[in-house]
């Protein structure tokens, strides 16, 4: 079927609802199933618990706080020893009602040294995404941050640090504890790294036709989180992706001067790095609706298109309220741009860079459409898109995504760069505006951005790209073979398995497809659209720029949109259950059914009359309250010739051989 792969735009067609009113009838069937209710909605006490900080209703609490991170950090990029040396000032305020006697700080460049508990894991070996890596494994190292210095300041003082490096983590051990309630301090920390090679992955340089291309992400000291949950949250970088406090960044990158640099946020200087063609170009971009050239094609490697020859420039960006920022430089950028609106009548700027190579009316030329298209209709049904700019770069660290810039392929073209443009995209609404914990709950970035963006490829264009399929999806209506393997292999994680604890054969379809499908369970199968959306966006609202849980997601959810769903928590989320509805036999106008799975869900069974007629109930989960098998009777003198569970295709149903019958 195509759950995963096409996002209805309501439930299925009409059907009758199962009522005690109407001449529907239960009765106990003798059929064997091991369904059993007791376990199903027994009730359900979730993992984190309801106190001042996170609210029954699932929002934050009266009393929920969130440390704060602020940075300053002015970057050298060195092209001839590819490497990059930064000092960084980080402004830190303790907004816990705890005294901190020491800081954590995420160090993950040193996932490449040969010492780090990725390399023991993966023998050092960094892929790109969307390509293999062809360096030999002894070149796919380097010595991670080397840290030249790393003091404290403190009021009017500043003094060494004392810190210790574990893995890509440091703790720096603080000499007088920083105070609760709004305790400020800076770290001031000097270092330089050498930057991987495409096997970086989300940190890499490599050579288009044309020129180098230097994507940067992971490339500053970052703060640990501090939360209500765990004190400080130190997973260590494996490969899973990120939780990090938010702030405001001022970064400055000094680079040669034949580089156009695309950054997270907006550019403040752009006199002192643009010529004053692509000054005006820029300006105009602003209010077209139509892509605009900053740089041309043809104007790629003029060294006309930049304002000096001579020396560095330092590109300066600014962001407010984000979580992270990252930038790619290149001398080959062609770059294009054009404006977005957003609700309440704001608007922000729609940006592509990409090599000469990456040109084409089916190719990168679209890019910046795509990206205007995607912020667009996500600010209009979830929430508004707050940042100054959204980038797209073609570059080697492809599919991968931070507040504001994402780095996508070169080669990417049709439908794939419009897939993977609209899913990297919507990353800026889950998890860079709702900053869920990607390192223990990736389905919560990755199951809920897979979820919108089937959406969004519903929709642009009259359906152009519609219905989203992705390689692992089955066709044909059936439903996903992977989420049924998943729901069959005993040792498969749940939703609720920490994201480096399974491998990214099982986890791709876990926390994308699994993740994603239970949504469109919840939206078009339990809720609706009318309750789902609701409920959603309250929920979007609510957590924007803090740090929900699972559970906080999960209480928002029903109770904004009034439904107890705490089976579909357990046998969705907590567990791997199954859900195998059976027809077990007819008898004129009556149709017996069971249960044989564990997991329930809404049910449409439909009969077809002798008489070429049909008619369809819609069981309601509560229809296995109590037992796991019941008679439908249907109201009609014509006899039933022919019975099939969920005929549109629309369940995980783990056995459909079982969903139709005929009379005998």
């Amino acid at each position: 079927m195509k759950i995963s792969s096409v996002f209805p735009r309501g439930l299925c067609q009409p059907v009758l609802f199962l009522s005690l009113a109407t001449a529907t009838a239960f009765s106990q069937s003798a059929t064997t199933t091991t369904y059993d209710p007791r376990r199903t909605f027994a009730p359900l006490s979730l993992p984190d618990p309801v106190n001042a900080y996170r609210s029954s209703n699932g929002a934050p609490g009266p009393s929920y706080w969130q440390n704060a991170a602020d940075y300053e950090i002015h970057a050298k990029l060195d092209t001839a020893a590819r490497q990059l040396s930064a000092t960084e000032i980080i402004h830190y305020t303790n907004n816990s009602p705890d005294t901190l006697p020491s800081l954590w700080i995420h160090m993950e460049q040193n996932i490449y040294r040969k010492d780090s508990r990725a390399h023991a894991i993966m023998g050092g070996l960094r892929r790109a995404r969307g390509g293999a890596a062809t360096a030999p494994a002894e070149d796919t190292s380097t010595d991670g941050f080397v840290l030249d210095s790393v003091e404290i300041e403190s009021g009017k003082t500043k003094a060494k640090a004392d810190y210790i490096v574990n893995d890509t983590r440091m703790q720096v051990r603080l000499a007088e504890p920083l105070k609760p309630h709004g305790g400020q301090l800076k770290i001031h920390i000097q270092y330089h790294y050498k930057i991987p090679g495409v096997w970086g992955g989300r940190n890499s340089w490599g050579m288009s036709k044309q020129g180098e291309i230097y994507d940067m992400a992971q490339w500053y000291p970052r703060m640990c989180v501090y939360d209500d949950l765990r004190g400080w949250d130190t997973l260590p970088y494996i490969g899973s992706e990120f939780y990090l406090e938010y702030g405001n960044f001022d970064y400055y990158v000094n680079v040669p001067s034949n580089m156009l640099v695309a950054g997270s946020g907006e550019l403040v200087n752009p006199k002192e790095v643009l010529t004053k063609a692509e000054q005006d170009r820029l300006e105009q971009a602003r209010t077209s609706d139509k892509t605009v050239y900053i740089r041309k094609p043809e104007e790629a490697t003029d060294p006309a298109s930049r304002p000096t020859q001579n020396g560095p420039l330092t590109w300066h960006f600014h962001m407010d309220h984000t979580r992270d920022v990252a930038w790619s430089a290149s001398p080959v950028f062609v770059w294009d741009a054009a404006r977005m609106n957003l609700p309440d009548g704001k608007k922000s700027l729609a940006m592509s860079f990409y090599p000469p190579e990456s040109v084409g009316p089916d190719a990168w030329d679209k890019s910046t459409e795509y990206v205007k298209d995607t912020v667009e209709h996500f600010s209009k049904q979830w929430y508004p898109y707050p940042w100054p700019a959204a980038i797209n770069v073609a570059g080697f660290s492809t599919g991968m995504e931070y507040p504001g810039i994402v780095f996508d392929g070169i080669p990417d073209h049709g439908s794939f760069l419009f897939w993977v443009t609209a899913h990297e995209i919507g990353h800026d609404w889950f998890p860079m505006i709702v900053g869920s914990n990607e390192r223990r709950h990736a389905f919560m970035d990755e199951g809920f951005n897979t979820f919108i963006d089937i959406d969004e490829s519903a929709t642009y264009a009259n359906g152009k790209y519609g219905p989203k399929r992705d390689s692992e999806y089955s066709a044909g209506g059936e439903p996903p073979d992977t989420i049924l393997k998943v729901l069959d292999n005993p040792d498969a994680p749940t939703l609720m398995a920490t994201a480096d604890s399974y491998g990214f054969a099982v986890g791709h379809p876990v926390s994308y497809f699994k993740g994603a499908y239970g949504m469109v369970l919840l939206r078009e199968q339990i809720l609706g659209s009318e309750r789902f959306d609701w409920a959603f966006r309250k929920y979007t609202r609510d957590w924007a720029y803090k740090h929900p849980s699972p559970s906080d997601f999960f209480r928002e959810m029903q109770s904004e949109a009034g439904e107890d769903l705490g089976w579909f928590w357990r046998g969705w989320y907590l567990n791997n259950w199954k859900y195998d509805v059976a027809v077990d036999k007819i008898e004129g106008s009556t149709v017996t059914l069971s249960n044989r799975g564990q997991l329930v869900l809404p049910t449409t069974v439909e009969a077809i009359l002798a008489d070429g007629t049909k008619t369809r109930v819609r069981l309601p989960v509560e229809t296995w309250l109590q037992k796991g098998s019941y008679t439908w009777t249907v109201e009609s003198k014509t006899p039933i010739a022919s019975v099939v569970v969920d005929p549109d295709h629309q369940l995980p149903d783990d056995d459909r051989s079982n969903n139709e019958k005929k009379a005998q």
